[in-house]
């Protein structure tokens, strides 16, 4: 087992998305896997480098949606089958075509709660505040610049090795982040 590190990991700063991206494939073919990257927009490709796996929001939702359309359905058989049948122009009760747009809006609004509750929890928020918080520079993160942070519990962090190698990469600047 490793031993516990002051600081959280190492973060170089870069000006261009081709140039976080380039870094981040050359850390993972370097062998660090405890890693992130963080910038203003969305980058092609950079979760596969990061090696992030696919996301469970997408089966969450599904699931969600196909239990919402079930409640909607038993919600009205019940209502108009069971608790209180009443004939209307000699329809039968289990008149399923007229339970389809109730149905439809129940599974809609299930999968909606679904959607932002499943992406908050498999995200991991709310997180008030993350180490890379504490660098000054990371402020710029949401504006103009991009970051990779290799985290202090990857296996291969040494902090000397880590730096020289994150320095080789051309970055404007390489920090501590603290805990």
């Amino acid at each position: 087992m490793k031993p516990v590190t002051p600081i959280f990991g190492l973060m170089a700063e870069f000006e261009t998305a081709q140039q976080v991206l380039q870094a981040t494939r050359q850390a993972r073919e370097a062998g660090y896997v405890d890693m992130d990257a963080y910038t203003p927009y969305a980058v092609e490709g950079l979760s596969a480098e990061l090696g992030l796996p696919r996301t469970r929001v997408p089966f969450v939702v599904m699931v969600a949606g196909l239990i919402g359309a079930a409640v909607g359905f038993f919600m009205q058989y019940y209502s108009m089958a069971i608790s209180y049948p009443f004939n209307v122009g000699g329809r039968p009760d289990n008149s399923w075509p007229v339970f389809v747009p109730i149905m439809f809006e129940v599974m809609v609004l299930v999968a909606a709660f679904a959607t932002l509750l499943g992406m908050f929890f498999l995200n991991g928020l709310p997180r008030p505040h993350h180490p890379v918080f504490n660098v000054p520079e990371f402020e710029r993160a949401s504006q103009d610049r991009f970051f990779l942070c290799i985290e202090a519990a990857d296996p291969k962090f040494d902090p000397e090795q880590t730096r020289a190698f994150l320095s080789g990469l051309a970055p404007i600047a390489v920090m501590e982040v603290p805990h």
